[in-house]
């Protein structure tokens, strides 16, 4: 029997009892759309760690005061708290000063408060307030929606300028033009030079609340005292690793640590962030998968009991089948293909569900989102060596069927 045909008798067979089929279905398709929308959930937040958390900049990574190993424990973090220094703004003029030509392009730095803004009888409470160098708004390519970031000059003479988060300029100044408007930060007049392209919420916490300030302008305000973040950029993807290396020697060499001497400071990178990420949930995502796919075993279990109910049903047919001159080969070639086809049936009708709660659960919760294709592939692989797998044995029973005890069954 041509496979064709297999699959026109699994056809007629499965639209013969349509709500039977459908029943037998619902455990695939409920297997398949839970296991896709975890899937789906779990790659939106790596697509988001990628793209908002570890993308630092292009080519860029950063020096703070802890590493990403120091968070591995209490005990690392306390020994971390003892055994590092504060990086401070003296820093950062160090590696730009020796750090200049070959494998570093820029230099820059970044530090992060919380503060009250205030324009005319709008008050904003607790919003973050970004203090950076002028370059951040190149490392870390800062879209603008009107004005201008603050410059170098502005930056070194400590002007009292900032730069906008879009939702900070809407809901200060709803009905005019905030460029040139003087707004007060902790009750300190500052001058909008610009304001930021909207980039919207993730995970509930908007991104957009912010105002930027002059990094020395910000430490002369709230105290030279503090660890600040040092971005640091490569002069191409080839001279990354390379930039690493010179500015991890340039921090050693400044702070006189000796040769086996752990690092009195951390370098934070994309990859780094990524493996954080992958070891803290990896685990989580794998048994989420696993046990989620419990309901597919339980979806191949309903369709071997339907089809071993389907061969009872239809031990006439089959004996009148073989009767007539078909092989044991054929008549296993028409339940798998049935069993087959109810599975994958149920495969893309889960897949499509899961693919309309991922667009209604990322256009109504802050939760992102993403639905890779290769998920896609594998879940409709999956539901039908599900199918598959549970027809065996039915359409084995079907084939070692007497075709004359067959005929007198009824």
């Amino acid at each position: 029997m041509p496979l064709f045909e297999a699959l026109k008798l699994a056809v007629s067979a499965i639209l013969a009892h349509k709500l039977r089929s459908f029943l037998t279905l619902l455990g695939v398709i409920f297997g398949v759309a839970t296991v896709i929308v975890v899937v789906s959930l779990v790659e939106g937040f790596n697509v988001y760690v990628d793209e908002k958390i570890a993308n630092i900049g292009t080519n860029a990574f950063a020096v703070r005061k802890f590493s990403i190993e120091d968070f591995s424990s209490v005990e690392a973090m306390h020994a971390a708290q003892r055994r590092n220094r504060d990086v401070t703004l003296e820093d950062m003029e160090h590696l730009r000063e020796r750090a200049r030509g070959g494998a570093v392009s820029q230099v820059g730095g970044k530090e992060d408060a919380v503060g009250d803004v205030k324009a005319g009888a709008t008050t904003l409470f607790r919003v973050r307030i970004s203090a950076t160098t002028a370059n951040i708004a190149d490392i870390e390519r800062l879209e603008i929606a009107a004005g201008r970031y603050f410059t170098a000059a502005e930056e070194q003479t400590r002007r009292n300028v900032c730069f906008l988060g879009w939702d900070v300029a809407e809901k200060l100044f709803p009905t005019s033009d905030p460029v040139g408007q003087t707004v007060r930060v902790d009750g300190r007049p500052y001058q909008v030079v610009g304001v930021g392209k909207a980039l919207g919420s993730v995970f509930g916490q908007p991104r957009d609340m912010y105002v930027g300030v002059p990094l020395s302008t910000f430490l002369s305000t709230y105290g030279m005292r503090r660890s600040i973040q040092i971005v640091v950029t490569s002069a191409g993807e080839g001279a990354y690793h390379e930039a690493i290396e010179q500015v991890r020697l340039l921090m050693r060499a400044r702070r006189k640590l000796a040769p086996g001497e752990r690092d009195s400071f951390g370098i934070i990178t994309p990859e780094a962030i990524n493996e954080l990420r992958d070891n803290i949930f990896g685990t989580i995502q794998t048994a989420a998968v696993g046990v989620t796919s419990i309901s597919l075993v339980v979806g191949g279990i309903v369709i071997m009991n339907i089809m071993l109910v389907s061969v009872t049903e239809r031990t006439k047919e089959i004996g009148v089948r073989k009767s007539i001159g078909a092989r044991r080969a054929d008549i296993l070639k028409q339940f798998l293909a049935e069993s087959t086809l109810l599975s994958l049936a149920g495969g893309g009708i889960g897949v499509l569900i899961a693919y309309l709660l991922a667009k209604t659960v990322a256009a109504l919760t802050p939760v992102p989102t993403a639905l890779p294709l290769l998920a896609v592939l594998a879940a409709l692989g999956v539901s039908g060596g599900v199918g598959l797998v549970s027809g065996v044995y039915p359409a084995w029973k079907a084939a070692g069927l007497d075709p004359i005890e067959a005929l007198r069954a009824e």
